[in-house]
């Protein structure tokens, strides 16, 4: 059974704390709380609250059946080139129109040689 300490016990160990510490290590934290200090920590959790929203939003989300970022979900996809006016379905134009806006039929004739 724990031994239950009398309050000349407490305040010996309090006062070979402060002296080794400071007179702050013994001090109650909510004697240094006011209004002010609680508006900044409200502000704060909100701040958290948005930031913890935000990481939600882009955790992984599943698509046909596989997992995928959710980032990817809010990025609109450019299908169509803006040289040709053609909508492409290629997998291999994909990377031609996010980087250069148009189709690979268009990049290597009007982009390709010009560098």
């Amino acid at each position: 059974m724990k031994k239950e300490l009398d309050l000349n016990e407490i305040a010996a160990i309090e006062k070979a704390i402060s002296q080794k510490y400071g007179d702050l290590a013994v001090q109650n934290p909510a004697y240094f709380w006011n209004q002010e200090k609680e508006k900044e920590y409200l502000e704060q959790l909100k701040e958290l609250s948005k930031k913890q929203v935000l990481k939600e939003e882009d955790e992984e989300k599943e698509h046909n059946g596989f997992y995928v970022r959710g980032k990817l979900f809010t990025k609109e996809q450019n299908k169509k080139c803006s040289k040709c006016g053609i909508y492409s379905t290629k997998m291999f134009d994909d990377l031609y129109l996010n980087k250069f806006d148009c189709c690979y039929t268009c990049y290597v004739k009007h982009i390709e040689g010009k560098k």
